[in-house]
C-alpha cells in the first residue's frame, strides 16, 4: 500500500478487533478511486460487484475504472434500487450471477450501495461456495455509520425484516464520503437517525455534540468526518465485545423494534416509509415508552424528540403518510422480532440519554398501551 493513499492524509482509519478476522475501515474522500490497489491488497484475483441501478449510475464507473487499473478482473451484478430487492428471490439472482461470473473462494464480492445491497451482498457472499470475502463500500449515510459495519446481512421476509441472514464480517470496508454528496436529502436524514443513535446509548457528549451541530453529517468536511467516525468506533467496540448479538450487542438496536414493525406494515414501502424515518419515529417512540415506564426523565425523552424534529425526521407514527394499522396489528409484527426470546419481547429502552440498556420480557399489555396512545396521538397519555 503507496503513502500517496488516502488513509495516510485525509481518511479516518478505525479498527474492528476480531482477532485474525480483523478489519478495517477507512473514511474518507476519494476511498471508490482506490477501491483496486485496496482489494488487490487482500489477494483477490477477481472481484464480484453487487450494486443497484442508482448507484451504478453514479459511481459505478469510478470503481471499474480503479479495479482494472489493478490488474483485477471484475463483473457486476446490478438490482432494482430499494428494500424490494432484500429478498429470497433477488439474493438467488445475485448468487447465480456471482457464479456465472465465476466468482471463487479466494475472490471478493464487493457491496457498492446502501444498506440493502450491503446486505444483500454480504449475505451472498456468505453463502457463496459456502464463503466468499467481502468488501463493504458503503454509498449512503446509514449504511457508512451502522450496516456495513459489524458482519449482519440478510435479507427480508414476508414475516419480518432481516429475518434470515447470517453473520459474515467484511474483509475492508471503505467509506466514500464524497457519495454522500449524491444522495437525496431525504436519504442523508434517514442515516442521520443512525448517527443520533450511537449518542443515544451510551455517550451523552456526543449527542450533546450533535444537538450543538445539527449540520454536522450533512455537509462536507471534517465535522462529517467525524460523526461517521465516532459512529463507526462506537459500533466497533461493541461489536469486538459481543460478535454474534448474546450481550451487550442488542443495544445497537435501540428504536428498531418499533421501527421494523412501522416498516413490516407499510410492506416495506420506500415512498412512505424508509428504514431511517422508521429508526428516527422508533427512537422517539422507545424513550416515551421508557419515560411512560417511570425509567427516564420527561425531558429526556422530549429532548430526543426535539432533536430529531429538528434535523427534519418524523418522531410519531402518526407522520407516516397513509398511515398504519392499528396497535394490535403492530403487536404483532414485533413478536417476529429478531431479539424476542422464549415468546417474550425484548426492547431497547432508556433511564436517559446516554443510558439505554436491554429490558427482557416486556409485558405485552403495557406496549399494547403505548401503542395505543402513540396511534391515538397523545403519546404522553
Amino acid at each position: 500500500m503507496t503513502a500517496s493513499l488516502t488513509d495516510t492524509a485525509s481518511a479516518e482509519r478505525v479498527e474492528v478487533g476480531l482477532g485474525d478476522r480483523a478489519y478495517e475501515i477507512l473514511i474518507g474522500p476519494g476511498l471508490l478511486a482506490e477501491a483496486g490497489p485496496r482489494i488487490a491488497a487482500l489477494g483477490a484475483r477477481a472481484v464480484g460487484i453487487v450494486t443497484d441501478e442508482n448507484v451504478a449510475r453514479l459511481h459505478l464507473g469510478a470503481v471499474e475504472r480503479s479495479l482494472g487499473a489493478a490488474g483485477l478482473g471484475f463483473s457486476t451484478v446490478t438490482v432494482p434500487a430499494g428494500e424490494k430487492s432484500k429478498s429470497f428471490a433477488r439474493l438467488g439472482d445475485v448468487v447465480d450471477g456471482l457464479l456465472a461470473a465465476k466468482i471463487e473462494r479466494g475472490d471478493v464480492v464487493l457491496a457498492l450501495g446502501g444498506g440493502v445491497v450491503g446486505d444483500l451482498a454480504g449475505f451472498a457472499a456468505a453463502i457463496l461456495r459456502r464463503g466468499v470475502r467481502c468488501v463493504q463500500a458503503p454509498t449512503s449515510l446509514l449504511a457508512q455509520v451502522d450496516s456495513s459495519v459489524g458482519g449482519k446481512t440478510g435479507v427480508n421476509s414476508a414475516r419480518g425484516k432481516n429475518l434470515i441472514g447470517a453473520f459474515h464480517q467484511p474483509s475492508l470496508v471503505l467509506a466514500d464520503v464524497d457519495t454522500l454528496d449524491t444522495l437525496p436529502e431525504r436519504e442523508l436524514k434517514a442515516g442521520y437517525a443512525e448517527v443520533a443513535k450511537y449518542g443515544l446509548i451510551d455517550d451523552e457528549p456526543f449527542f450533546a455534540w450533535l444537538e450543538a451541530n445539527p449540520r454536522a453529517a450533512f455537509a462536507p468536511g471534517p465535522d462529517r468526518i467525524r460523526a461517521i467516525a465516532t459512529s463507526c468506533r462506537a459500533k466497533a467496540a461493541v461489536v469486538a465485545r459481543d460478535e454474534h448479538e448474546t450481550g451487550d450487542r442488542a443495544l445497537l438496536n435501540l428504536g428498531h423494534t418499533f421501527g421494523h414493525a412501522l416498516e413490516a406494515d407499510v410492506a416495506y414501502d420506500g415512498a412512505r416509509l424508509i428504514h431511517g424515518e422508521g429508526v428516527a419515529i422508533g427512537m422517539a417512540m422507545a424513550f416515551r415508552f421508557s419515560a411512560a415506564l417511570g425509567l427516564c426523565p420527561e425531558e429526556d425523552a422530549a429532548r430526543v424528540e426535539r432533536h430529531l424534529t429538528a434535523v427534519g425526521l418524523p418522531t410519531s407514527p402518526l407522520q407516516i403518510p397513509g398511515g398504519v394499522g392499528d396497535a394490535a396489528t403492530l403487536l404483532a409484527h414485533m413478536r417476529q422480532d429478531k431479539k424476542v426470546s422464549r415468546g417474550r419481547l425484548t426492547f431497547i429502552l432508556a433511564r436517559g440519554v446516554g443510558r439505554s440498556f436491554v429490558a427482557k420480557d416486556v409485558e405485552e399489555a403495557a406496549v399494547l398501551s403505548h401503542l395505543e396512545r402513540e396511534l391515538s396521538g397523545k403519546p404522553k397519555g
